[in-house]
């Protein structure tokens, strides 16, 4: 079943200027790109840095992304922070600012037991007046939302989906066969190297960050899964997985996300400039991702736009 919750959404990056700045005219530069090649995207996620984006700027992002999509894509906004206080009036200034789906990591300061988890998302969709997605990710909170605290969750009225980023092949694909005959439930496998697998297993969408360079490939990706031509599937997760490797093998997560804004200044959609306490890389390292994003498409054989 086609659900209104699906596809491929993109973790989108934050781009900023030199200053830590948001930078409107490449939020609208990507936006555009992003709807011309039919995904959506996730504001201020991991890949895009949402912890370390202020609240003005966060709040200016959503409004750019919403204006320059123009309706013809859904606009996710992600909520990270750990006073649920200004979690729920945050959530609710994107809603007001227009973002379609409020999607919310849990706090991550204090461990938390699965009943503060189940309490913590039941007190956001009852504060914020839009849908709201619960992301799973456990490598940066070092907490994993319990099966049965998504379930539970799944019946609440405003809550309508999941992201889930956690590298477990079988949580993943247990949770694609739960979510696969509910209307009203969506799940995305938010680990991008499981794209495929979990399609085939029912997911409804795929949130992988080489999304934010070759958006296409994602999408072909997408389709041939949920059309069921699994080798052709296997073939774009392939191409995929060879692009991730440009920006992430031998990296932590936060130079990764400066190669990548490295890779999306090839084609023009940024600068490669970070929030702090991230740093761009340096100047000869730019140069080996520039010649390697070059390189992994040709070797690839594919058109990289």
């Amino acid at each position: 079943m086609k659900k209104k919750y699906s596809g491929v959404v993109v973790p989108m990056v934050t781009p900023v200027t030199h200053q830590g700045r948001l930078d409107v005219a490449s939020v609208e530069k990507i936006i555009q790109f992003f709807a011309v090649n039919g995904v959506a995207p996730l504001l201020m996620g991991t890949t895009g840095e949402g912890n370390s984006v202020s609240r003005s700027d966060g709040l200016l992002m959503v409004e750019t992304a919403v204006k320059a999509a123009k309706g013809h894509i859904l606009i996710y906004a992600g909520l990270t922070g750990n006073c649920l206080e200004e979690q729920c009036a945050q959530g609710e200034a994107y809603s007001r600012a227009g973002a379609d789906v409020i999607v919310a990591t849990l706090p991550t300061y204090y461990a938390l037991t699965p009943a503060q988890m189940e309490n913590y998302y039941k007190t956001l969709a009852d504060s914020i007046n839009k849908p709201l997605m619960m992301y799973n990710i456990p490598s940066t909170t070092h907490m994993s939302i319990q099966m049965d605290v998504v379930q539970r969750l799944a019946d609440h009225p405003r809550i309508v989906g999941l992201k889930d980023s956690e590298r477990d092949a079988d949580r993943l694909c247990r949770l694609a066969e739960f979510a696969r005959d509910r209307a009203d439930f969506s799940f995305f496998c938010g680990c991008a190297a499981f794209s495929a697998l979990t399609l085939k297993a029912g997911a409804d969408g795929i949130v992988p960050s080489s999304g934010n360079f070759a958006p296409h490939i994602c999408v072909e990706l997408y389709q041939a899964a949920i059309t069921g031509d699994e080798e052709k599937a296997q073939r774009f997760q392939t191409v995929c997985d060879a692009l991730g490797e440009v920006y992430q093998k031998g990296r932590t997560l936060g130079e990764s996300l400066a190669a990548l804004k490295v890779m999306m200044q090839t084609k023009g959609l940024c600068q490669p400039w970070m929030l702090p306490p991230l740093t761009r890389l340096g100047e000869d390292e730019e140069r080996s991702v520039a010649f390697l994003t070059g390189s992994i498409i040709s070797s690839l054989g594919i058109q990289p736009f």
